[in-house]
């Protein structure tokens, strides 16, 4: 104990210096950081070598641009992510007020099962989900597809949505709603100018978590997929088979930017909301 303030002293931590320590975590986000940083600079080579620059050029962005497999690829992606996104932030949300505001034989099974979903490893899913399909949807005439594709990506969405609205729904008054319906509003004019409005900044982070990890997931699009209905991710799997090229880069470039925008841009609606 300091004898001046009566803290606890911890001695190991405070003989390392600042510089060290700055230096440390210098060293960490450029090994997080270098192999994007390379990639996106050897995006405008003008050279289709990948390891030597010769040259300043944005013909590989153009390349793209001029690529209709990449562009249906990546309709496909966002078809696919919008959709699954949409399904999975309905189901999760309810199955978070359901999972916070009710008491009900399972209740500790599905809560289990909510969390045990998120780290569960996703060939895992990808097989079981193909299995599922081959069983019970390819008898009925539904083939693999953009279909296939949207039911496996909200069945391993939903989890997150779930885990993220529920965050916000325990640090939410629960007296609100009660107040509400003294006032005389039903269960359904509570929920929608009371409780939504409360938690919409937890369903907006539940969203685009959704979106990011439907959009650039692999493994499980890679299972469930069938003729033409390529995403994104698997587009660029199928072009790195034939060696790495300049509009590889591009394509992950264009990508790694959207997704920065777009998670900037859902933090910042996120907290004008908390502070209006």
């Amino acid at each position: 104990m300091s004898a001046k303030t009566g803290g606890p002293v911890y001695k190991g931590v405070g003989r390392i210096p600042d510089r060290a320590l700055l230096l440390f975590s210098v060293l960490i986000y450029a090994f997080l950081y270098a192999p994007i940083l390379v990639l996106m600079f050897f995006s405008f080579n003008s050279s289709r070598s990948t390891q030597s620059w010769t040259g300043f050029s944005t013909e590989w962005y153009a390349a793209l641009l001029r690529d209709e497999t990449i562009h249906q690829a990546f309709f496909n992606s966002m078809k696919v992510g919008v959709t699954a996104t949409l399904i999975a932030t309905v189901i999760g949300t309810f199955t978070a007020l359901a999972l916070t505001r009710h008491d009900f034989r399972g209740k500790l099974a599905a809560d289990t099962t909510i969390y045990a979903a998120t780290v569960m490893p996703e060939i895992v899913v990808g097989v079981s989900l193909l299995a599922f399909f081959v069983a019970t949807l390819i008898p009925l005439g539904i083939e693999l597809g953009i279909v296939t594709i949207v039911i496996a990506h909200v069945a391993f969405t939903v989890s997150f949505v779930t885990i993220v609205v529920r965050a916000r729904l325990a640090g939410m008054d629960e007296s609100l709603e009660e107040a509400a319906q003294d006032l005389g509003a039903n269960p359904t004019t509570t929920f929608l100018r009371v409780t939504l409005p409360l938690i919409f900044p937890g369903v907006m982070a539940g969203a685009l978590l959704a979106f990011t990890l439907s959009f650039d997931d692999f493994v499980i699009t890679f299972f469930v997929s069938g003729v033409g209905s390529s995403t994104l991710p698997l587009k660029i799997y199928s072009m790195i088979k034939f060696g790495v090229t300049p509009v590889i880069n591009a394509l992950s470039t264009v990508v790694l930017v959207a997704t920065i925008a777009l998670i900037f841009g859902g933090s910042r609606l996120l907290v004008r909301r908390e502070n209006s």
